[in-house]
Order: structure tokens, then C-alpha cells, then sequence
């Protein structure tokens, strides 16, 4: 008998132990409060990546990820704070705290995941070759031995780094600032190819009314997701959850035709 007690004190005290940790666990994430109670959420962004989120000609920042982000803050009761960084920092902008999350056509790749919590995705994207109409490039491997440019850490060029056998045949790979300065050069012939997110090729070339048009081979197939502090799980979950909220309602497909002219969003 007094075994069999001994017995059942040790199970209801690893339990009562188990239950412990569990809640102490979760009382350590006070990702959502901090935000809550400091009234904003600090959004970083590359403020030169349209139609995503880039400063317009009245040096305001817009753009759909800025317009999704502003009514997730405005259904949460925070405000929103827009802060640009420098493209190739943000995980470092994220891991010190100046900002809450990185939320600008952020691409969910292996190597980030191990860096940052993503929420899921919410919008499909590839990796695409961009060319002026007037030249003769219609596949790939009629790049060989041109020069192609990119923005520097960006998902381009991790794209770029995973194609080595294309890459290789390059005579050049130049990376710029932006999106929009591989354009600019592109446009006036110091580079033969640019390589870009689709949805920011695509409106760049519809807005700008520009003579480039896009390869049908794409380089890579990616998702945008939106990325926060390995620990900050009870923040992302609100976020995420309000973005199936407005995916639910229509909001996400109304914002999303205001840019793409229809709904391209995938989280539901």
C-alpha cells in the first residue's frame, strides 16, 4: 500500500511539475502585451519595393503590404509605425528590437525559417527574368555570358546562389540598391537582364509604361510570409489571425485589387 502511494506522489507531483513549466512557458511570451501596451507596432520594410511597400511621389510610404498591415493595427487598437531599414540588415533591425516585425514582400525560404517565425504565407511570387522587348533573350541560356543585375539581399539573389549552373554562365551578376535602379539600368542597356519578384516586375513595367517584358522561365517559385522573433509567438498568431480575419471578410481581396487589380492573396 505505502508503494502504491509512493507511486501515485511521484506521478501527481511530475504532473503538478509538467503543468508548471507549461504555464511558465507561456507566461514568458508577452510579445502581444508589450505591443498592446506601447500602442504600436513597428513594421520594417525596404520603402523601394513597389508596389509591396515603396515611397511615393509625395514621399509618402504606400503600398499593399502597407495598406494589409495598416488595417491588421486598426482591427488589433494599435497604431502603426513604418520604419524603412537597410534591406540586407533586417534580420539583425529584428533581432535587436527596433522593430517588431519585417513585413515587405518578405520571401519564406530554408535559411530565413531557421532565423525568424514566419506567419503562413499569404501571397505566391517567383523569381523572374526581366528583359528589354527589343532584344533577342527568350529562354534562359540566352543569357549566357551577359550581365544581369538584382538588389542585394534580396531573395533574387538567394535565388540566384540555389541556380549555380546558371549563375556560373554568367559574365556578371551586378546588385543595386533596389529594384527600381536595375531597371533604370536595364532600360538604358549597362546591364542585359534584371532578376526580380514577379508582382514587382509586373507593376513596375505596367506603371512605368515600360518596353521590358518577362521570360516565361522562371528562376525559382517562392511565398511571402511575414517574419518575427523566433520567440515572439503570441504576437504572430494575432497578426496571423487577424489576416485570415480579413481574408474571411473580403478586406485582404479588396486591397489586393487595389494593387494587382485582382486577388492574388493566398491565406485563408
Amino acid at each position: 500500500m505505502k508503494k502504491y502511494l509512493i507511486l501515485v506522489l511521484i506521478v501527481l507531483i511530475a504532473a503538478a511539475s509538467m503543468l508548471s513549466g507549461c504555464t511558465q512557458t507561456s507566461g514568458t511570451d508577452k510579445s502581444w502585451e508589450k505591443v498592446k501596451n506601447k500602442g504600436f507596432l513597428v513594421m520594417g520594410l525596404d520603402s523601394g519595393f513597389p508596389p509591396m511597400g515603396f515611397t511615393d511621389e509625395k514621399g509618402e510610404i504606400v503600398g499593399f503590404d502597407v495598406d494589409a498591415a495598416r488595417e491588421v493595427c486598426k482591427r488589433l487598437g494599435v497604431e502603426l509605425k513604418l520604419q524603412p531599414i537597410d534591406w540586407t540588415a533586417k534580420i539583425q533591425e529584428l533581432d535587436t528590437g527596433n522593430i517588431d516585425c519585417i513585413w515587405n514582400g518578405f520571401t519564406i525560404n530554408p535559411e530565413r525559417i531557421e532565423q525568424v517565425l514566419f506567419t503562413e504565407p499569404y501571397m505566391k511570387n517567383r523569381q523572374v527574368i526581366v528583359v528589354n522587348t527589343s532584344s533577342n533573350f527568350k529562354n534562359l541560356s540566352d543569357l549566357e555570358g551577359k550581365k544581369l543585375g538584382l538588389q542585394a539581399g534580396s531573395s533574387a539573389a538567394d535565388a540566384l546562389d540555389a541556380s549555380a549552373d546558371f549563375k556560373n554562365k554568367l559574365a556578371e551578376v551586378v546588385e543595386f540598391e533596389d529594384n527600381l535602379m536595375v531597371l533604370l539600368d536595364l532600360e538604358s542597356g549597362r546591364i542585359d537582364a534584371a532578376l526580380m519578384d514577379e508582382v514587382v516586375a509586373r507593376y513596375q513595367i505596367t506603371t512605368g509604361k515600360r518596353s521590358m517584358t518577362i521570360l516565361d522561365e522562371a528562376l525559382a517559385p517562392e511565398e511571402y510570409g511575414i517574419g518575427f522573433r523566433k520567440q515572439d509567438k503570441e504576437l504572430m498568431k494575432k497578426v496571423e489571425d487577424t489576416l485570415k480575419e480579413m481574408a474571411k471578410d473580403g478586406t485582404l481581396a479588396e486591397i489586393s485589387k487595389k494593387w494587382f487589380e485582382k486577388d492574388i492573396t493566398t491565406i485563408r
